[in-house]
C-alpha cells in the first residue's frame, strides 16, 4: 500500500470517531443540574453576605482572564494545524524559526501582565475583604476542635455575669481583638459535637446564629490542629489555626439556614466537621442569645491553646 493509501486509512478511524466526540462533549456541558441563572456565577452559590460580591466579581473575573487567554491559545494552536499541517506532498522539514528575539520577549512580557494584573485585583480585594472595623456590632469567637464547632458568643446576654476581657477561657485570644470586645460581656455558647443536628432541617452539626444587616466579626481559634471555617454561600474561607488568630467580618444580608464546613483535612473525622449557619433578625437573634443562658449555657467554652502574653501579642496584623 502506497504511504499516500496508508495515511487516508490511518485517518478514517479519527473521522468517524469525531461525531461521537462531539455528541459526549455536548452532553457533558448540557446535562449539568445548572440553569441559565447558574451560568454567571460560574459554578459559585449565590452570596448570602454584603461581602460576598466582590468574591463573586473576582472570580468571574478570573475567569474572564482564563477564558481570553485559553481562546488565544486554541486559536493559535487550531491556526498551526490548519495552515502550517504536514503536506501530503512534501516531507522536508519545514523553516525552523530560532532565537527571535522580539517573539521571545512577548512570551515574557504577556504571562507577566496577565499575573501582574491578576495579583493587583486579588490583593485589593483580600485587603479589603480582610479589614476589620474600629467596632464591630457583634463577636463570635468561633472554636474549632476535633471533631466539630464551638461558637463563643461576645455579648451582654440577660442572665449571664463575667467580663469577656478578662475571661480565663478566652485568655489565648490576641489583645488586640480583646480590646473591641464589648464591655462585662459575660456572654454565651453553643458547643457542638458530631451528633449534633439542625432542629430544623435536620442537617448535622451545632447551629451558629446570625443577625440580619448587622455585621459580625468572627475571631477564629483552634484547640488542636488546622481547621478551616467555610460558610459556603459566604463565598470565603480562612484558616483556624493553632496558636494564632485568623479574624474577618461579614454583614449577613438573607435570612436563611446555609451549610457550612471544616475545608482542611484536620483528622480521621474530618468529614463529620459540620455546621449550620441560621441568619435570622435581629430581634431573634437576641431572643436565641436569651434562650442560651435560659439553658445555663452562659459563658465560654475554652477558645484554644494557652499562649504566654508575648507570644499571643506577637503578631501585630491580621495576616
Amino acid at each position: 500500500m502506497s504511504p499516500n493509501g496508508s495515511d487516508r486509512s490511518s485517518r478514517r478511524p479519527m473521522r468517524r470517531k469525531l461525531p461521537q466526540v462531539l455528541t459526549a462533549g455536548l452532553i457533558l456541558v448540557t446535562a449539568t443540574g445548572c440553569t441559565y441563572k447558574d451560568f454567571p456565577r460560574l459554578g459559585m452559590p449565590t452570596p448570602v453576605t454584603e461581602e460576598g460580591p466582590r468574591i463573586l466579581s473576582l472570580w468571574q473575573g478570573s475567569w474572564a482572564a482564563a477564558l481570553a487567554t485559553g481562546v488565544l491559545v486554541w486559536g493559535l494552536i487550531l491556526w498551526s494545524i490548519i495552515f502550517h499541517r504536514r503536506s501530503r506532498t512534501k516531507i522536508e522539514v519545514p523553516t525552523q524559526t530560532r532565537y527571535n528575539m522580539p517573539l521571545e520577549a512577548l512570551y515574557t512580557v504577556v504571562p507577566l501582565i496577565i499575573v501582574s494584573v491578576l495579583f493587583y485585583f486579588t490583593a485589593r480585594d483580600e485587603s479589603k475583604l480582610l479589614s476589620l472595623a474600629d467596632k464591630p456590632a457583634h463577636t463570635l469567637n468561633v472554636v474549632g476542635y476535633q471533631w466539630s464547632w464551638g461558637f463563643n458568643y461576645v455579648e451582654n446576654v440577660p442572665g449571664s455575669t463575667g467580663d469577656a476581657k478578662t475571661s480565663k477561657e478566652l485568655a489565648g485570644i490576641p489583645d488586640r481583638f480583646v480590646k473591641d470586645f464589648p464591655a462585662n460581656a459575660g456572654g454565651v455558647y453553643e458547643a457542638g459535637t458530631p451528633a449534633s443536628r439542625n432542629p430544623q432541617t435536620k442537617n448535622p452539626g451545632p447551629t451558629l446564629w446570625l443577625p440580619k444587616g448587622e455585621k459580625v466579626r468572627f475571631v477564629l481559634t483552634s484547640r488542636d490542629v488546622i481547621h478551616d471555617f467555610w460558610v459556603v454561600p459566604f463565598l470565603m474561607k480562612q484558616d483556624v489555626i493553632p496558636g494564632h488568630t485568623n479574624a474577618f467580618e461579614v454583614t449577613p444580608n438573607r435570612e436563611g439556614t446555609f451549610l457550612g464546613k471544616c475545608a482542611e483535612l484536620c483528622g480521621v473525622d474530618h468529614s463529620r466537621m459540620l455546621f449550620n449557619v441560621k441568619v435570622v433578625s435581629p430581634e431573634r437573634y437576641q431572643q436565641h442569645l436569651k434562650d442560651l443562658a435560659k439553658k445555663g449555657q452562659t459563658g465560654y467554652i475554652p477558645s484554644g491553646i494557652a499562649q504566654t502574653s508575648h507570644e499571643k501579642n506577637r503578631e501585630t496584623n491580621n495576616l
